[in-house]
C-alpha cells in the first residue's frame, strides 16, 4: 500500500478528540515495518520508537495529533431526533445535509436534518445558522434509537477519502492525519539512514481540545528535542496573506515558541536537500502543540513543521501528498545529521 493509500485510510477512520483508540490498530499496521516498537500511552497516544545508534541517551519526540473535530450527543427527543453539539472547532454551517455516524452501542448511520429554505422567515435567512438549529435523522422512534445511542456518544462525518488530480486528496480529518503521513514518511527514510538518537514517533490526543494529549505525553517520554508537526492554510485565494501553497513545499515556523540554532540547522538541510519551504513568523502563540511541549519539565527545545492544506475544519480538507513527503524527508535528514546534545546548539 503506497502513502497516500494510507492516509486516504486514515482519514476515513472516526477519532474524534477523546475517541482516538478507533485508528490505533490502523497505525500500528501503518508503522510497524519500519519501528522497533509500538506502544500505547495512558492518555492513549500512539507511539511509535525507532531506536538509534548513538550512546548518549539523545531522544527526539516527533508529533502529530491523531484526533478530528467533530460532534457529541447531547439529547434525543421523543420523536427520535438526535441533538449535539461540536468537540473542537466546527463550522455549523459545513453541516446541514451532511451524512454521520454516531458511534453508540453499535455506530448508527444518521443525516444532519435542519429547517429547508422554503419555511425559513426573513429573519432566519440572513442570519448564520447555530449547532441548535440542527438535529440527526437515523430514521428511528425513540424507543428504537436509545437502544443503540445515548447521550455522549460522538459522532463523526461519514466521508471517504478521494484522490484529485495529480497529487491531490481530499477528505474529512487531513487536519492532522496528513501530519502523522510526514511522521510515516520520515519513518521509511530513516529506514536506510544513520541516526543517533531514539526517534519517538507519536501520534498524539485532544489536541483539537487544548493541546491536551501532548501535554503528558511529553512529560513522559521526556525528549531531547520535540518536533510538531501540524497543518497550516494553504490556500491564497480564501487567504492571500498566507505564505505557502498546497504543493509547493512546507512551513518552517520561527518565533519565539520554536528553538532559534535548531531551526536554522532544519533550514540548512533544507537548503542542502533542495526541499521548498517557506517561513511562518510567530511572535506568539502558534496554536499548535508546539506551545506545550516547548514548556514541558525544564523545557523542551521545539520545532515546528507545517504541510498546506485547503478548507481546514471542513469535511472537504485538501492536501498535496508530495508536501507530505517533503516534510517527512526534511525531518529524516534533519534529525540524520544530528550527532549528539552539542550538535543542538553547532
Amino acid at each position: 500500500m503506497q502513502g497516500k493509500d494510507h492516509l486516504k485510510k486514515l482519514c476515513k477512520l472516526s477519532g474524534v478528540s477523546g475517541n482516538e483508540h478507533l485508528i490505533h490498530d490502523a497505525l500500528v499496521e501503518i508503522f510497524r515495518d519500519y519501528v522497533d516498537l509500538t506502544e500505547r500511552g495512558k492518555m492513549g497516544d500512539f507511539r511509535a520508537i525507532k531506536k538509534g545508534e548513538g550512546k548518549d541517551g539523545l531522544k527526539i519526540m516527533i508529533t502529530a495529533h491523531a484526533d478530528e473535530i467533530g460532534l457529541i450527543v447531547t439529547d434525543i427527543d421523543e420523536r427520535g431526533y438526535v441533538y449535539f453539539t461540536n468537540v473542537g472547532g466546527i463550522d455549523p454551517k459545513t453541516l446541514p445535509a451532511q451524512e454521520v455516524i454516531i458511534h453508540g452501542k453499535k455506530d448508527v448511520f444518521g443525516v444532519v436534518g435542519a429547517k429547508p429554505p422554503h419555511v425559513l422567515t426573513d429573519k432566519e435567512r440572513k442570519q448564520s445558522i447555530k449547532i441548535q438549529d440542527m438535529n440527526i435523522d437515523c430514521g428511528m422512534n425513540k424507543e428504537e434509537i436509545v437502544k443503540y445511542v445515548s447521550i455522549g456518544d460522538f459522532i463523526t462525518i461519514k466521508r471517504e477519502a478521494i484522490d484529485l488530480i495529480g497529487d491531490f486528496v481530499t477528505g474529512k480529518a487531513i487536519d492532522n492525519r496528513a501530519g502523522i503521513m510526514v511522521l510515516y514518511e520520515c519513518a521509511k527514510y530513516l529506514k536506510a539512514l544513520k541516526h543517533s538518537a531514539d526517534v519517538y514517533f507519536v501520534a498524539t490526543t485532544q489536541e483539537e481540545r487544548g493541546l491536551i494529549g501532548v501535554k503528558t505525553t511529553a512529560y513522559d517520554i521526556n525528549p531531547d528535542i520535540g518536533i510538531v508537526v501540524d497543518v497550516t492554510f494553504g490556500d491564497k485565494y480564501a487567504n492571500p496573506d498566507i505564505q505557502i501553497e498546497c504543493g509547493r513545499g512546507v512551513e518552517i515556523t520561527i518565533g519565539p515558541n520554536i528553538h532559534k540554532e535548531l531551526s536554522e540547522k532544519l533550514m540548512n538541510v533544507a537548503d542542502e536537500y533542495g526541499i521548498s519551504y517557506s517561513l511562518d513568523v510567530a511572535p506568539g502563540a502558534t496554536g499548535t502543540e508546539s506551545w506545550a511541549v516547548q514548556v514541558t519539565r525544564e523545557g523542551i527545545p521545539t520545532l515546528l513543521v507545517s504541510v498546506p492544506v485547503k478548507y481546514m475544519h471542513t469535511s472537504t480538507e485538501v492536501v498535496n501528498y508530495k508536501d507530505i513527503i517533503r516534510a517527512g524527508k526534511l525531518l529524516a535528514m534533519f534529525i540524520s545529521s544530528l550527532k549528539n546534545w552539542g550538535d543542538i546548539y553547532a
